[in-house]
């Protein structure tokens, strides 16, 4: 049977405490002799002298050079301080904090808060919106939180919670509806990537922001086309005097550049120095790039020879204009769940998907453009008539001017690369007489309101109330929302070498009808102007397309496809076999082609 021992205790009959010298470490047990001490934390008591005279405390000794813990001061009031003095521990840890405030002052110049009028108890008030006192109050405040307590204050700001309460309730910063985003699909990527695709690069937004490359002026090598005076009455449209938007069936081509006859005769000249093909719609995308939301995609064909020519599919995305692309909130797909359960039913979503806007913004930029030419004066024909307009063609021509222009991208002279585009131009302002050659050649593009109210509209104002009283406020606007757009406006009119761009407002009739618009007014913008208050850089829209290029001429000869990623702000860039189809699914055009002619059926109707 096992006994019990008491352990040994170090005695020492001339002093009263622990024993010191080798009497010290016979004290210890023998596993811990050879370990020093060093206080760890403040709670050890190893070392402390324990003070019976102090048995608990007073608050002057309590709250003595403030270095007594809250903990302490707690175990204080309850009666159960510790009897250990807490000098040279504490002191060990002590953090002591002396400011030297006698070379600072503070002028406090802040306004006196207003008085708060009282309130009963129970009462839910606040600004707009408020609820009565008694009711459960459901406002939304800065945070997105909502407040269901009958003591939560409603309206413009009010019902915060506590931020225990609010990361309770899932809160978390945000805008307006922000509990939707993480329900929303993602995009669509315009064309589909298939297995036998080869990826070859990769290019983030972000360096493609930092490139960087000067072009001198071009060299205009042939134009094409004539262009009607604009009616210099619309000058005058305002919101008061608006005038209806009258849709006219003109002719209008734009073919991609491999279709291009011009094009095709520059590039098989033999003493011509060209490397790379393309349109001023492609181009523009290219250059503008880091502004687009929406996805893209662009075909390349590299010759045995070296050429480059750049392709958009037919019904792609070139061939329409976007609306709200760069808004916080752009507009929502029909199934997204913001419209409900059943979005089929709801008139207002139908009509303000991004395809329907896309498609309604493409129909009224074509036809303004066609209105506002006055097709009763004489118009100024170039030197060649309409290269893709043939006699067995039925329909009157729209003003149209086609000028292909050669610019140096060469960054030495050892090793020249030269692009030709072919830019269009839509109208002119008459010279001095009839003879002589327009003192003004114009670009003519629009912006179009659907709905201020709508999701997607972006926070754009009323233009109704604000175009004519607050025109800045409504360009700035559209500057945010439609960066892309205008981006791609201006730099196609700065390819053409315009001298202005003319800008129309177009809105609907009535926000429940996409086919009925009415001209709200007009504005003139110099593009090189427009391109500074939009802090576009055209040195960097050069240097991404010499960048593109510069992977295309390392590449091998075949086809390719230059594809901006629709959900991340990436560029890919893809070889792709030489069977690929650029024409896009047939079930694709009978659909836009029937879409198309509604806006004219209901129109007649």
């Amino acid at each position: 049977m096992a006994h019990f021992q008491l352990p040994k205790v170090a005695t020492d009959d001339g002093l009263w405490g622990p024993p010191t010298g080798k009497e010290a470490t016979l004290a210890l047990p023998e596993d811990f002799q050879q370990i020093p001490f060093s206080p760890f934390l403040k709670g050890d008591r190893i070392g402390r002298i324990a003070d019976w005279n102090t048995a608990g405390g007073t608050n002057e000794d309590r709250n003595a050079a403030n270095t007594v813990t809250t903990r302490s001061l707690r175990n204080a009031r309850n009666g159960t301080s510790s009897n250990y003095a807490s000098g040279a521990p504490v002191n060990t840890f002590a953090y002591f904090h002396a400011e030297d405030e006698s070379s600072f002052s503070v002028v406090d110049n802040s306004r006196s808060a207003t008085a708060r009028r009282g309130a009963a108890s129970g009462a839910a008030r606040g600004g707009r919106g408020a609820a009565q006192a008694g009711v459960r109050s459901a406002g939304f405040t800065r945070g997105n939180v909502q407040t269901s307590s009958p003591s939560g204050r409603g309206g413009r700001g009010g019902g915060r919670l506590a931020p225990a309460a609010a990361m309770q309730r899932g809160a978390r910063r945000g805008g307006y509806r922000d509990w939707e985003r993480t329900q929303r699909k993602a995009r669509e990527a315009s064309i589909t990537v298939t297995p036998d695709w080869e990826k070859l690069s990769e290019m983030d937004f972000v360096r493609l922001h930092k490139l960087r490359l000067d072009v001198e002026a071009p060299e205009d090598l042939a134009s094409y086309g004539f262009l009607q005076p604009y009616d210099r009455s619309y000058d005058r449209v305002s919101v008061r005097f608006e005038r209806p938007l009258q849709p006219r069936d003109r002719v209008h081509y734009s073919p991609t550049t491999s279709d291009d006859p011009v094009i095709q005769q520059i590039a098989e000249e033999p003493n011509d120095k060209a490397q790379v093909f393309i349109t001023d719609s492609i181009l523009a995308v290219l250059m503008c790039a880091p502004r687009s939301v929406y996805p893209w995609d662009i075909v390349i064909t590299k010759t045995e020879d070296g050429k480059m020519f750049f392709d958009k599919r037919a019904n792609g995305p070139f061939d329409f204009v976007t609306v709200n692309e760069n808004a916080s909130e752009p507009p929502i797909e029909l199934n997204d769940p913001a419209n409900g359960p059943n979005p089929e039913r709801n008139a207002r979503a139908r009509i303000n998907t991004p395809s329907a806007l896309s498609l309604e913004a493409t129909f009224v930029n074509e036809n303004f453009g066609f209105q506002v030419c006055d097709e009763t004066k004489k118009p100024y024909k170039f030197g060649n008539p309409n290269p893709f307009h043939r006699s067995s063609d039925e329909g009157q021509l729209a003003s149209c001017a086609y000028r292909y222009r050669r610019f140096n991208l060469s960054t030495n002279e050892e090793d020249p690369v030269e692009l030709v585009v072919r830019t269009e131009l839509n109208a002119m302002i008459p010279g001095a007489s009839s003879k002589a050659p327009p003192s003004q050649l114009i670009t003519i593009r629009t912006l179009n309101e659907f709905d201020s109210r709508a999701p997607g509209a972006g926070g754009a104002p009323d233009w109704r109330s604000r175009l004519d009283q607050s025109r800045g406020a409504v360009v700035a606007t559209e500057m945010k929302n439609n960066s892309f757009k205008l981006a791609r406006f201006t730099v196609q009119s700065i390819l053409a070498g315009a001298d202005n761009m003319k800008v129309g407002f177009i809105s609907r009739a009535n926000p429940l009808d996409p086919y009925r618009h009415v001209i709200m007014g007009t504005s003139w913008f110099k593009p090189k102007e427009l391109a500074t208050q939009m802090a576009y850089s055209l040195a960097n829209g050069w240097g991404i397309v010499r960048t593109i290029v510069d992977l295309v001429r390392d590449a091998a000869p075949g086809k390719f496809v230059l594809v901006k990623d629709p959900n991340r702000p990436i560029i890919q860039f893809f070889r792709v076999p030489n069977d690929f189809d650029q024409t896009g699914d047939e079930e694709e055009e009978e659909e836009i082609d029937i879409t198309k002619t509604e806006p004219k059926d209901a129109q007649q109707a």
